[in-house]
């Protein structure tokens, strides 16, 4: 059994203002309101979370105060802002003037960085001609340390051999307790080794302080765990040098005694390490495309036992995966264009097999509008498509891989691509799949695959790679994990959202891991953090 633990992608303040609220038609009362207080209050669901200062007598307040909000990308996390002119120190809403207010979700916040929209009294009734513009700014130090290490003169260790020597790192927490906060790898047989230059973010490293005691243990290295220590030494980020390594009970023992070793800092630099809101909120755009499985498999969309088949109140497993991932994914897509595709079924007008035919039957613009154009392009062409096989994946995967391979040419990092394919079954062209990702992980683009039915889903599993790197079938792996499988029976009786976000929550890492992988920063990065 696997046990997710959701936790948040990262931490975000939103900065609120409000601009040219008042209006001739009503400005003498306008102008009685604005003599008193302007608070503007921010709600979830119907739970008020925070709200600002009180802004007094300004047509065009700026509120001062930011708001602290988790963020999750692979939740709808739909926000309520509201105005109020408060002219009492009640608490109570009821006796205040309500002044406009303004729906969304904070994934539409941080996709646009600045998020401008006018004022309603309700959904399609303005508040005048007042707008509301709200910005979004991630909390955390996006600076890594880049250390490389080297050693000289090690003591040896082992009784037939030299040692196998590797390095930790511990920064000391604030109650004075050491934490592990990074380990090299081992270096076999070596008295003088050099390990692999490595990155770690410098909260984690040192909670951001250059100036936190750093403690580094060298020991050797046993299979039985029971590792010898060669010494230990401390440091911080700004001290960083050559290093006597002192092995404490040598050091009591022996009055001739200098060092187990040297430790020596090769290099170290301190760089940006970009996240995944960094990318978003610097321009990148999340391109998203839906791959459905019509094999005959499915069964006749007419039988009540068919996968395809409607419920009484117009869904199944196929449209819940759909909108479970599309209402999420949506959000970072400005224009919300989606290509559609299904593949195994024979399609008008001459009835041949397909493999990637548009579900708007429309070659030369497979886009549908939204979720919701998705969902009625599938509706439309059911009925016109008769199901039939076999299934296979990889002409669907290689489609959207030429069109991320052509955002790939440009050194930018304005375009990823998220592909779901939706399935019912056993995939039939597996060989030339596992090419065809391997092929796309050196792409900006990632693979969620949703099994629906009771299919036995094994080769979706190997797709996976959780239990090791998928490789082609001539052994090239994947450069990087790309592939998320979720069989759609696990979540039926879970609450709706849980399916996306098991769905997308390896999506954030794995975009950031290609963009690192490529050396390219946020199309617009964010200003360096100084401390």
């Amino acid at each position: 059994m696997t046990v997710r633990v959701l936790c948040p992608t990262l931490c975000v303040e939103i900065c609120i203002f409000l601009w040219a609220y008042a209006v001739a038609p009503v400005c003498s009362a306008l102008e009685w309101r604005y003599k008193g207080r302007v608070c503007f209050f921010f709600l979830r669901g119907l739970a008020c979370v925070d709200r600002t200062e009180k802004v007094n007598n300004c047509q065009d307040p700026e509120f001062s105060k930011k708001i602290r909000i988790d963020y999750y990308f692979e939740k709808v996390q739909k926000l309520k802002f509201g105005i109020y002119d408060i002219d009492n120190k009640s608490v109570d809403l009821g006796d205040d003037d309500f002044l406009g207010g303004f729906e969304c979700t904070l994934g539409q916040i941080v996709s646009s960085r600045k998020l401008t929209r006018p004022l309603e009294l309700k959904p399609g009734k303005p508040a005048g001609k007042g707008s509301i513009t709200i910005t979004a700014e991630e909390i955390k130090d996006n600076r890594a340390i880049v250390l490389e290490m080297e050693a000289k003169g090690l003591d040896k260790k082992d009784l037939f051999g030299k040692s196998d020597p590797f390095l930790e790192f511990f920064k000391k927490e604030d109650d004075g307790k050491w934490q592990l906060v990074y380990r090299t790898e081992v270096i076999k047989n070596n008295l003088n080794p050099s390990w692999k230059a490595f990155s770690v973010s410098l909260h984690t490293f040192c909670s951001g302080d250059l100036n936190k005691p750093i403690k580094v243990h060298c020991s050797d290295y046993d299979n039985d765990g029971s590792h010898d220590l060669i010494g230990i030494f401390e440091t911080n980020v700004t001290q960083v040098q050559t290093f006597d390594c002192i092995h404490p009970e040598k050091k009591q023992k022996k009055k001739s005694y200098k060092n187990s070793g040297v430790v020596r800092v090769k290099s170290c630099r301190i760089e940006l390490e970009y996240s995944f809101l960094n990318y978003i909120m610097g321009g990148c755009q999340i391109n998203f495309t839906v791959g459905i499985d019509f094999t005959g498999s499915n069964g006749d969309p007419r039988s009540p036992d068919s996968l395809h088949y409607m419920s009484p109140n117009g869904i199944n497993q196929y449209l819940s995966a759909i909108w479970s991932v599309g209402l999420v994914v949506q959000d970072y897509d400005t224009d919300k264009l989606f290509p559609a595709f299904g593949f195994g079924a024979q399609v008008p007008p001459d009835f041949k097999v397909s493999h990637e035919f548009a579900l708007n039957f429309n070659s030369s613009s497979p886009y549908c509008q939204g979720v919701q154009g998705i969902v009625d392009a599938y509706r439309m062409a059911l009925p016109q498509v008769r199901l039939y096989g076999p299934t296979n994946f990889s002409p669907i995967i290689n489609h959207v891989a030429r069109i991320a391979s052509g955002a790939a040419q440009q050194p930018t990092a304005s375009q990823y691509f998220v592909l779901l394919i939706i399935t019912d079954g056993e995939i039939t062209d597996l060989d030339q799949t596992r090419q065809a990702i391997v092929d796309s992980s050196k792409l900006p683009m990632s693979i969620i695959i949703v099994g629906v039915g009771e299919a036995d889903f094994k080769a979706m599993e190997f797709l996976d790679g959780d239990n090791g790197v998928l490789k082609s079938l001539t052994g090239e792996p994947v450069v990087r994990d790309i592939v998320q499988f979720v069989p759609f029976r696990e979540f039926i009786n879970a609450p709706k959202e849980s399916l996306a976000q098991t769905i997308l929550a390896e999506v954030p890492s794995q975009l950031v891991s290609y963009f690192k992988m490529r050396k390219l920063s946020p199309v617009n990065p964010p200003a360096p953090v100084s401390k």
